[in-house]
């Protein structure tokens, strides 16, 4: 019979067992039910809820089956639904009654709750700790390249030289903005459910502040209803890891289009490529490729809880155990993302030649050529005209604007000088761009100083979050 089956006078259709039960998935949080399972009964041991020897023998009991469990030798069971009927009817058979005290002064509304809550604050440690070695991997690598120079690009089109440090750099400042949302998710997480019961609170003189101690967590639910259905928490992450993979997939079309024989500014790594099972000369970008197909199936995470949220009254409702899979397929699928990045970044090389190459036979120098008049008193709209048109006559006469004499930029202006070729070569185009957050070598190095205060600053933060979110299961 199942533990809630008395007031029930029929076995669950099989079909029915099997469509609500969550254990195939939710076996995930073993861990975090078992902590928060002896938290629990410490809690009720210390009001006079149950006996201090009950406590004793739960304790030992469910640290039994964590080492059971993380031996492969426990049977997980479908007919006992979720991982906490699991745990508490192994527990019940070990133990006996005192088993049964257990789930005294709480719910299952609240355990799971409690569950997740304890799983997301790892969850976000995890995804902390990838997103740092990105961090730190792109610093680096931006470090290494930082003399190369190569077309930055609008509308995919050639625009202006730029520094391929001052490119990574640009996705540096993506990623460390989601590593500073997951501060609120942090803080989202960081709230203790458990206390709420179903979902009006308990009649036994409780002191869920003891369990919240217990379990490192800074807050307690101000609200018994909204502690049992609140998944904001949930949503907040999913949001912060659309935007994290959103990144990932920017990043990974300019991958993809930098490793094209059309571009041929970088070669990926063997390991982070594959071949075609027909063309022998290929070498597929599958790694960066697959990033940017997952991060629709992130998106479409998100979409799912928020979704099933929408129109749920108070309070507790099965649609909630829709808020799972999508969250755990979600960390992984993100975490994975973030480390193979770090370790393809590492080991891609990079075409400094070909780079600077293809500037040399381009236009990316003419606004440069507009600003040099415009610093010399024609107005940046008519210089812009001037530049256009010597444009399309380098286009015509099959020349780049280096090509031309001063005889030939005199034709358009007699502000052009001698020094317009300086002015306007690749070398000079880069440092001139010497303001806040610009091309210039200079700014590009103080981009990498604050990178480096800031990485000090974010792993500091993530130690003090690993700390706080390692479970009491000694």
């Amino acid at each position: 019979m199942k533990l809630w089956g008395g007031r029930f006078q029929e076995e669950t259709a099989l079909e029915v067992e099997a469509f609500t039960a969550s254990i195939p998935f939710d076996k995930k949080l073993y861990r975090e039910d078992i902590a928060g399972s002896i938290a629990h009964a410490q809690m009720l041991a210390a009001n006079g809820i149950i006996s201090e020897d009950d406590a004793a023998q739960i304790k030992d009991g469910l640290l039994k089956i964590l080492t059971s469990i993380e031996n492969g030798e426990f049977t997980f069971s479908i007919g006992l639904e979720d991982i906490h009927m699991n745990i508490e009817s192994a527990l019940t058979e070990a133990i006996g009654d005192a088993g049964k005290r257990l789930h005294t002064a709480r719910s299952r509304n609240d355990q799971v709750a409690l569950d997740m809550h304890l799983y997301m604050r790892r969850a976000i440690v995890e995804t902390g700790e990838a997103l740092l070695a990105l961090l730190k991997t792109l610093k680096e690598v931006a470090t290494d390249y930082q003399d190369v120079i190569l077309p930055g690009y609008t509308h995919l089109q050639r625009a202006q030289p730029i520094l391929l440090a001052q490119h990574l750099m640009a996705y540096f400042h993506m990623l460390a903005r989601d590593f500073r949302r997951l501060e609120g998710c942090w803080q989202s997480a960081d709230i203790m459910p458990l206390g709420a019961g179903a979902l009006a609170g308990t009649t036994y003189p409780t002191q869920p502040e003891m369990v919240r101690d217990a379990l490192g967590f800074k807050a307690l639910y101000a609200n018994s209803m909204d502690a049992v259905s609140d998944r904001d928490y949930l949503l907040e992450y999913l949001a912060m890891a659309s935007i994290a993979m959103m990144h990932l997939s920017r990043l990974s079309e300019e991958i993809i289009l930098w490793a094209s024989s059309e571009y041929r500014f970088i070669e990926l790594s063997d390991a982070f490529t594959t071949g075609s099972s027909i063309m022998p000369q290929k070498k597929n970008p599958d790694v960066s490729e697959l990033v940017r197909g997952k991060t629709g199936r992130v998106y479409g995470h998100f979409i799912a809880l928020a979704t099933v949220m929408k129109g749920l009254p108070l309070a507790y409702n099965k649609d909630l155990q829709e808020d799972k899979e999508g969250v755990f397929d979600t960390v992984a699928t993100l975490g994975f993302a973030l480390r193979v990045y770090a370790d393809m970044l590492r080991s891609m090389k990079v075409n400094r030649e070909r780079m600077r190459a293809v500037l040399d036979d381009d236009f990316s120098n003419a606004t440069d050529m507009a600003d040099y008049l415009a610093k010399r008193g024609v107005p940046f709209r008519e210089a812009h005209a001037i530049v256009g048109k010597a444009v399309h006559y380098c286009i015509e006469n099959n020349k780049v604007l280096t090509d031309l004499t001063l005889s030939e930029f005199k034709t358009w202006s007699p502000a052009f000088d001698e020094d317009i070729l300086d002015a306007i070569s690749i070398e000079a185009c880069i440092a001139a761009r010497d303001t806040h957050g610009g091309t210039a070598p200079a700014r590009v190095a103080r981009q990498l100083e604050g990178a480096a205060k800031l990485l000090a600053v974010y792993e500091k933060i993530q130690a003090e979050r690993a700390e706080k979110a390692t479970l009491p299961l000694a």
